[in-house]
């Protein structure tokens, strides 16, 4: 089992983040399906994004990954005969939209990934989507999770479903763009709603024609075709949560580039929510920069965290180092990402002596002197990075096991920290 060791850390100098996991898997999807070639450059060296450049191949799309950038050859958004079962690795998105986009053509379609993806992201909320365009939809072992069988192609019509998972809006949305006749989908209870913007992004940027109402109602023509294009991935603000908040626990002043505070990611809102803590975060939109500066101790805060739900763990550490109380809710759908992430980090947390309780919909924090103790990632990418920050403001040294998992979003995490100077020890 691969693991590490961290005692309390002072950091120093810069650390760059990687590319954003969500627009390099969204670029990907969006040039297979363009008509002629594209080309991106900075995209995140991942195992999602590998499984979403093998699933597009399934597809028909022609892809060349190289050091620099993916280059991909788009079908001009007709889905054809399938090569192969898509398997989404531990990717949620190449799950969702995968599956949405199968449904275009009139082939049947397997999709499946790993444990986690078969158990721990339910697929009902799309799997009833599709249904009701007239897809046939199976889950394989009639549990709602992949295993999933879908054969399209998607009939014209009106439809219904609960939004609390932003991934089946979005992949239903993409479906719509390239399905032979008008679609209109009815979002009940949105949640994660910046994530669906970010697609609409894509759309705008693309000429995509959708019109979207104000209580959530989408239309769409369908028929979508556009020319390749050229795209540059930005950072990922999601990542820059784990520096930001390193900096700040450990009394640290550190700068954090590639970070395009400009961009439509919904996670760029952590940045605000650290301010209103307290932090001391100087923003340079030019050069693309963060800087944290030392400030007064931080003071526990209510945060709404639906707009930034994958910033929750990391929120939950920062609440053991925040004076009072800080209380996190509206995170319910935390519950079916990696793990559990509610569950997790509460009793992770509780570990090294956090003053911790789970709500139905969040957590409760209060502040709390953490000690080094032996954790677990739960094969989490973003426990695994939460865990290795709270470890840098802990007494004493903490293990944390299964962190290879941080290659997902994070592949230099390793790296960078201890170039800030970060004690890690770390064993494959």
């Amino acid at each position: 089992m691969n693991s590490c060791i961290v005692e309390n850390s002072k950091l120093s100098g810069s650390i760059v983040v990687p590319s954003s996991k969500s627009q390099t898997l969204r670029a990907i999807l969006f040039a297979a399906m363009a008509k002629g070639k594209s080309s991106i450059y900075q995209y995140l060296p991942s195992p999602d994004t590998e499984a979403m450049v093998q699933a597009c191949a399934h597809f028909g799309a022609k892809l060349s990954m190289g050091t620099e950038k993916i280059d991909v050859e788009g079908i001009n958004g007709k889905i054809g005969r399938l090569e192969d079962v898509i398997y989404a690795g531990n990717s949620g998105i190449v799950l969702r939209f995968c599956t949405a986009l199968a449904a275009v053509g009139k082939y049947p379609c397997v999709v499946t990934g790993d444990y986690s993806i078969r158990h721990h992201r339910p697929m009902k909320a799309l799997l009833e989507g599709l249904a009701q365009f007239g897809v046939r939809t199976e889950s394989m072992r009639g549990d709602g999770y992949a295993p999933v069988i879908i054969q399209g192609p998607i009939q014209s019509g009106k439809i219904r479903l609960q939004g609390e998972d932003s991934q089946p809006v979005s992949a239903l949305l993409i479906a719509a763009a390239f399905s032979e006749g008008p679609l209109e989908i009815e979002v009940h209870n949105p949640g994660e709603r910046p994530w669906v913007f970010l697609t609409l992004d894509w759309f705008d940027r693309l000429g995509i024609v959708y019109e979207q109402t104000a209580d959530f109602i989408f239309r769409l023509p369908g028929k979508s075709s556009y020319d390749g294009f050229t795209y540059r991935v930005p950072g990922d603000c999601s990542a820059a949560a784990f520096p930001i908040a390193a900096a700040l626990i450990t009394q640290s002043e550190i700068t954090i580039h590639n970070i395009d505070m400009q961009d439509k990611q919904g996670d760029k809102r952590i940045v605000e929510l650290f301010q209103e803590m307290g932090a001391s975060i100087h923003i340079d939109l030019q050069k693309k920069s963060l800087k944290v500066k030392r400030g007064e101790q931080l003071r526990g805060i209510s945060i709404d965290i639906n707009d930034c739900i994958d910033a929750i763990t990391i929120l939950a550490v920062m609440g053991c180092f925040a004076k009072g109380k800080t209380h996190i809710r509206n995170g319910a759908i935390a519950k079916q990402k990696e793990c559990n992430r509610i569950y997790c980090i509460a009793k992770e947390l509780r570990k090294m002596g956090a003053i911790i309780s789970e709500t139905e919909d969040g957590l409760l924090i209060e502040e709390s002197s953490l000690s080094g103790a032996k954790v677990h990632s739960h094969e989490d990418h973003r426990m695994a990075m939460s865990l290795i920050v709270a470890a840098m403001g802990a007494k004493g040294a903490s293990e944390i096991s299964s962190v290879n998992c941080m290659a997902k979003t994070f592949p230099s995490f390793m790296g960078e920290f201890i170039k800030l100077g970060a004690i890690i020890d770390y064993t494959q």
